[in-house]
């Protein structure tokens, strides 16, 4: 497979690393939008979240759980944050492995881009 986040998620490829356990890799994004930009990946290979299978909610769930902890961490949980989980090309999804986005530390605007 030649999934960029797949390697970063075996070592294979050196990325920042801001946490790892056995289902959840998270990392600094390489072109951050905020002054934290954080990119939260499951270690399964899952293209986008179309291709998602009930069993796997759990997952999510952590990776939602994962990005909490990392809010706390950069010190946003009470200033705010934005989740961003793009869907396909047009959404903006550039790497085709679900990852979620944790962005902070500057006013967001609304709607989004």
């Amino acid at each position: 497979m030649d999934c960029i986040f797949c390697k970063i998620a075996a070592g294979q490829i050196p990325a920042k690393l801001v946490h790892e356990d056995a289902e959840v890799v998270a990392f600094r994004d390489i072109n951050p939008v905020a002054p934290t930009h954080i990119l939260i990946i499951p270690r399964e290979h899952i293209e986008t979240v179309n291709d998602l299978e009930p069993g796997q909610a759990g997952m999510v769930g952590k990776l939602h759980l994962v990005a909490r902890e990392l809010a706390r961490a950069e010190g946003l949980s009470e200033r705010g944050y934005r989740l961003i989980l793009n869907c396909g090309p047009e959404a903006g999804q550039a790497v085709f492995h679900i990852h979620l986005h944790l962005i902070g530390g500057r006013k967001m605007a609304w709607p989004p881009g």
